[in-house]
């Protein structure tokens, strides 16, 4: 019988248990939480891997401690600009967006981009004018301000420098997490697929665009292969071609989801300073979550009694 299997993550970084509050850990394992859920049961009634990841992003989206959708963080000119991607297994289909503003759900506007826009990408004002041709959920500024990121992005504004979500200055959690949030899953009938969505950096300039949409870098599914969702400071993303370099050495090395991973999250991207995570499954449902930072927000689960939510290094993976 094929095994069924998500996992979900929500940033990776310096992420340590000594600065985070009872409290606020206890609402990043419950978000992390439905999210999962939310997705599984999915999965659980027949539904497609596609189905799952979207559903699960969504939920992430939604939730303003993570940075994606509406607790995206703040640009250089006090905007919010997100990137989204989602990607099919069973047949490459795949669709993204960067540099969009006031979408609810980034990852529903990737979703239509695959569906009904003949192309990949969408960037920018083309990228909003085509949301709202096909009529997508759009949120005043103020559905996607939060105090916190206000404050971090007022110590920096009036510099060139910017921050990967949470900067080791942030006095709230004296932490730097790159702040992304995605999902992978594996259905029934063995088709995987993988979907990836962030606010990007506070305080970025120049239209910055990291590796979350760039199908290949942040995101990529292959059923012949594997699906991967990427967090981490983007640009090593991007130069090591992240995502497909897994699934490069599954079809061409012939080493498994795991083993490929960890060249790749463990080997290669440290090897340029990359730092970060990325969570994979394969079409067998198997499911790996590997990172070379101190933590990475994840959570897996699978029909064969796997059910994990967690945090920090130490942590099961």
């Amino acid at each position: 019988m094929q095994k069924i299997s998500i996992a979900i993550h929500g940033g990776a970084g310096t992420i340590l248990k000594a600065a985070m509050t009872p409290e606020l850990e206890k609402a990043y394992r419950s978000g992390l939480e439905e999210a999962l859920q939310k997705g599984y049961e999915i999965l659980q009634h027949g539904g497609a891997a596609l189905e799952a990841v979207k559903a699960a992003v969504v939920v992430l989206e939604n939730n303003i401690l993570f940075n994606a959708g509406r607790g995206s963080v703040f640009t250089k000119t006090g905007t919010h600009e997100m990137d989204a991607s989602i990607m099919n297994g069973k047949d490459l289909a795949a669709g993204a967006v960067a540099g969009v503003k006031n979408i609810r759900n980034p990852v529903l506007l990737a979703e239509k981009v695959m569906l009904n826009s003949n192309h990949v990408f969408l960037s920018g004002a083309g990228a909003n004018d085509f949301a709202s041709q096909q009529g997508m959920k759009v949120e005043q500024d103020d559905y996607f301000f939060s105090q916190f990121r206000y404050d971090q992005w007022q110590q920096m504004k009036e510099t060139d420098a910017y921050a990967l979500d949470h900067s080791t200055q942030d006095p709230l959690l004296k932490e730097k997490k790159f702040g992304t949030v995605g999902a992978v899953a594996c259905d029934q009938d063995g088709n995987i697929a993988a979907a990836t969505s962030t606010g990007g950096m506070t305080n970025k300039n120049y239209g910055r665009i990291g590796d979350t949409p760039v199908i290949g870098a942040g995101t990529y599914a292959n059923n012949r292969t594997c699906a991967i969702s990427c967090t981490g400071h983007g640009e090593p993303f991007i130069k090591a071609v992240a995502a497909y370099d897994v699934s490069c050495m599954i079809e061409y090395k012939g080493l498994s989801l795991q083993q490929a991973m960890d060249e790749v999250v463990n080997k290669k991207l440290v090897a340029i300073e990359g730092e970060g995570g990325m969570i994979g499954v394969d079409a067998a449902g198997n499911l790996a979550m590997l990172f070379n930072s101190a933590g990475m927000y994840r959570a897996a689960k699978d029909s064969e009694g796997l059910e994990l939510v967690a945090i920090y290094g130490e942590e099961g993976s």
